[in-house]
């Protein structure tokens, strides 16, 4: 028997996501629901993914985020292979660039 199964999610925290307004409100939320490491580390995932999204190399993105070789390659697997998330974000952002 798997004593690892996964349990269902919940929708009611990605809702309350949804429901922020503004990037203030959005830091605060995840302030009062995450400590201090956690939203580093959720920050710094965030920064490696965008840097490989512009095309970086792992050495300059190591240099430029200090995240681990570990870290880097396990945000190019979810980038690679994920659930298309980082995309749908970043092709978003790019929208609202132009």
């Amino acid at each position: 028997m798997n004593k690892h199964k996964k349990k269902p999610r919940s929708e009611e925290m990605y809702k309350a996501i949804l429901s922020l307004e503004t990037v203030d409100e959005c830091m605060q939320f995840f302030d009062d629901l995450c400590t201090v490491s956690e939203i580093l580390a959720m920050e710094q995932r965030y920064h490696v993914a965008s840097c490989l999204d512009d095309g970086m190399i792992y050495t300059d993105i190591l240099a430029e985020t200090g995240a681990s070789s570990a870290t880097i390659s396990r945000v190019n697997r979810s980038l690679q292979y994920g659930s298309g998330g980082y995309e749908t974000v970043f092709s978003r952002i790019k929208g609202k660039d132009k």
